[in-house]
């Protein structure tokens, strides 16, 4: 399997591809990220919650420093989710301080990372335990007419985009895939637990973006077809339908149910009719990955093929600059959004 496949370039856009071009992360100001989750704090228990802000840093190497000030292992420090490194952004982290004092966390400040504040709580922080991400993403440079980039914005935050896996799912240059197929074939022995479901996420991802980018070429990738599963809007609520009436099509029009794509595993496929025949066909084309993943025992799941894109705001601060606001759900990349509106110049 060629790895190109996945680069965000190649895979088909649903809009068009965007005549308008700017420059993306030009400093790690440039794109922000704050974490959303949807319950309160406690304020009491054994887990010690912060919120953190970070500039140009690795999540995971903000947890191990947020263990050494504590003391503890690195498997008492955890965090909801992966934020992008080139980036400043705000996100929440826990740490197992059982019958024990906090330490000033203010004290020796890392240029890389703050802690803005500390909540006690009663349990830790797992992994996907966020309603979504809000982000701030400036574009500089911006080669074309802003009242063409407003039109689109526009478009896009009424009808949405495709919610393929970003590029940053399968590692610098696509590395993780590489590595996935050649651990897949035999060619490789992966020991390390965390290592292995790296690859294997990355090769169910390419897959799953496969599936969507035939959805998005025929153009159903946001419409209901016969045998569809869909998912309820807000959550991981999923059934399927033999047919589609004009009920299931108007509930698909105002966002209150999507059209889901394969997380390839074990089981039989949920789909039906069409839907399961051209996800079958899509799986067909990469054995490898379909093949694998089947025997590496994960179970059948579905995600969403359409991303709604939340509080959509479009600023012009200066000539030739835009900044754009938008919030989406967890597990959806800004990156998807993004290659809709604008064509990097970098």
């Amino acid at each position: 399997m060629s790895t190109e496949t996945q680069n965000s370039t190649l895979l088909p856009f649903a809009h068009g591809q965007p005549a308008l071009s700017g420059r993306l992360r030009a400093i790690p100001e440039d794109f922000q990220v704050c974490e959303e989750i949807a319950f309160a704090l406690d304020g009491a228990g054994e887990h010690v919650w912060l919120w953190v802000r970070k500039r140009g840093a690795n999540t995971e190497w903000v947890a191990r420093r947020l263990a050494e000030r504590a003391g503890v292992p690195s498997g008492a420090v955890s965090y909801a989710g992966l934020k992008d490194r080139h980036a400043v952004t705000e996100q929440w982290f826990s740490v197992h301080l059982p019958g024990r004092a906090e330490p000033d966390w203010s004290a020796n400040p890392d240029p890389d990372f703050a802690v803005l504040n500390a909540v006690r709580h009663s349990r830790k922080l797992r992994r996907g335990a966020l309603s979504g991400n809000a982000f701030r993403v400036a574009i500089r440079d911006l080669d074309g007419d802003p009242a063409e980039l407003t039109v689109r914005f526009q478009h896009i935050a009424a009808t949405g985009v495709p919610n393929y896996f970003g590029e940053q799912r399968f590692g610098r240059e696509a590395g993780n895939l590489e590595q996935a197929e050649r651990m897949l074939r035999g060619e490789l022995k992966v020991g390390d637990r965390h290592q292995r479901g790296l690859y294997l996420s990355a090769a169910r991802s390419a897959l799953f973006n496969a599936v969507l980018a035939r959805r998005v070429a025929e153009e159903t990738w946001n419409r209901p077809l016969p045998g569809e599963v869909l998912m309820l809007a807000g959550s991981h609520s999923i059934f399927a339908v033999d047919e589609v009436d004009e009920t299931i099509r108007q509930r698909v029009a105002v966002f209150d149910l999507h059209p889901t794509g394969p997380l390839w595993g074990a089981g039989e496929l949920r789909s039906g009719g069409p839907v399961r025949e051209l996800e079958e066909t899509v799986a067909a084309t990469l054995p490898i990955f379909r093949d694998g993943l089947t025997a590496a025992g994960l179970a059948q799941e579905r995600r969403a093929l359409r991303l709604a894109v939340r509080d959509a705001t479009l600023e012009f601060p200066e000539p030739r600059a835009a900044v754009v606001a938008f919030k989406l759900p967890a597990g959806a990349y800004a990156t998807t959004v993004l290659r809709e509106l604008v064509r990097p110049a970098d």
